[in-house]
């Protein structure tokens, strides 16, 4: 089965929107992952002992952005928050061009503090907003329905991306994938303020064409006031503290084994790819299954479950391998591209349909401050925690263990999270197209 018949089988079932929602972040995504590689490779370049550096720099960045967003948000319609958001980035990614081109004389470490805080900025903010702008236009029923096949789009991008990338890079080298990347992009917005017209076209009376006005700390209020957002927030801090450590052990992996700018671009290349082939196959199978006969909650728990035991095994492991197709694959690389295969195909989409179910000031302010700020201040934490841990001796298999510990609080927090008594009820997933917020 194509990732294409899922998407094109909504729009007899659905309409237009799911299938142009999808679309657009198949061009989000594509745009994404384009750079992610480019950001990665600096990583390689200098280790894991630089992460605490690199993610105490994007937690500053997003505590001073924090408030800027939650003023654009209330003072803006949503069309042009959408604009101005997206227009921002396309701008910055060709401002990066030369900057790339110089990377030999600038330094990875320089120009990776940077474009590391840049790029972390561009996914969160780029894509938090994406899906915040999807949960203002889909009830709640129906984004049970469509939420899985709007992240399909995504996760064909996520494949996309690093296939597309694999190729220019031989051709083209480092820079000129920036260019590339603000072309997808700049497709994106097309779509999304296209989508945004059309549904303020189809509900004049309903107030999403409206700035949604309040506070600009009306985020970080509502942690402390909502049981769903702390609930969010403990995920977030949880879910993070697995996904960090894989990646600060896969940075000295990549440090270790590749030489070159291009090797290094072209592994985390490998590992996207894998990643997001497993997503998209879970969103083919399991997940959409999970969002319309159980609920959201179960796919926030089941994903959890799953990093405990993938922790054990690297826990019993190490740095072996496994043979994949007559290849040996480390078992690190196979850790991080399940975690995250999980995390994309199954949690996210999960969590998104959730947030249908809270007000549209929750949906931007405080659903934007759980994915920026509190985010890196897990990175943060963790990189310094394993750090810290490394240079007291502490190896693989004692840090996989402590992960151990970090994914059953996960599953808790996702059974209290999927059930949490604030969110409003359920509306029936229709059998009809209905667009509604």
């Amino acid at each position: 089965m194509s990732l294409v018949s899922p998407i094109r089988a909504a729009a007899t079932r659905e309409g237009a929107e799911p299938v142009l929602s999808a679309l657009a972040f198949f061009f989000v995504m594509t745009a994404y992952y384009i750079i992610r590689p480019v950001r990665d490779q600096l990583i390689g370049a200098v280790g894991s002992q630089s992460l605490p550096l690199f993610y105490g720099a994007v937690f500053v960045a997003m505590l001073l952005l924090t408030p800027v967003f939650g003023t654009l948000v209330a003072r803006f319609p949503r069309r042009r928050l959408l604009g101005w958001s997206y227009s921002f980035f396309i701008l910055c990614l060709l401002a990066f061009v030369p900057a790339f081109l110089a990377q030999d004389r600038i330094g990875a470490r320089e120009l990776g503090v940077l474009f590391f805080v840049w790029g972390s900025v561009f996914n969160l903010f780029v894509v938090s907003l994406f899906w915040s702008f999807m949960a203002d236009i889909f009830s709640s029923g129906r984004a049970r329905r469509v939420f899985s096949l709007i992240a399909l789009g995504g996760m064909a991008g996520a494949i996309f991306g690093p296939l597309l990338t694999r190729w220019l890079v031989r051709w083209l080298g480092v820079a000129p994938l920036l260019v590339v990347s603000a072309l997808a992009l700049a497709i994106a917005l097309a779509l999304l303020l296209w989508l945004s017209a059309r549904h303020e076209q189809a509900k004049p009376g309903q107030r999403g064409g409206e700035a949604i006005g309040g506070s600009l700390w009306a985020g970080v209020r509502e942690l402390w006031s909502r049981p769903f957002l702390r609930y969010m927030a403990l995920l977030m801090l949880f879910g993070d503290g697995i996904g960090t450590l894989a990646y600060a052990l896969v940075a000295d992996y990549a440090k270790a084994h590749f030489v070159d700018n291009v090797a290094r671009t072209m592994f985390y290349n490998d590992l996207d790819l894998a990643t997001n082939t497993l997503g998209a196959l879970l969103q083919l199978t399991l997940t959409r299954w999970l969002l319309i006969r159980r609920g959201a909650g179960w796919a926030l728990v089941l994903p959890a479950v799953v990093n405990v035991l993938l922790l054990l095994m690297v826990a019993l492991g190490g740095h072996g391998a496994v043979v994949i197709s007559g290849y040996g694959v480390s078992l690190l690389a196979v850790m991080m591209a399940t975690t995250r295969g999980f995390a994309y195909g199954m949690t996210k989409p999960a969590v998104d349909a959730l947030y249908t179910r809270v007000p549209r000031e929750t949906r931007y302010k405080g659903k934007n401050f759980v994915e920026t700020a509190v985010w890196r201040f897990g990175d943060l934490v963790v990189t310094t925690g394993v750090s810290g841990l490394r240079l007291l001796g502490v190896g693989v298999t004692g840090l996989a263990l402590a992960g151990v510990g970090v994914a059953v609080l996960a599953t808790w927090v996702s059974r209290r999270a999927g059930w949490s008594p604030d969110l409003a009820p359920e509306s029936p997933a229709p059998r009809a197209a209905r667009l509604s917020p």
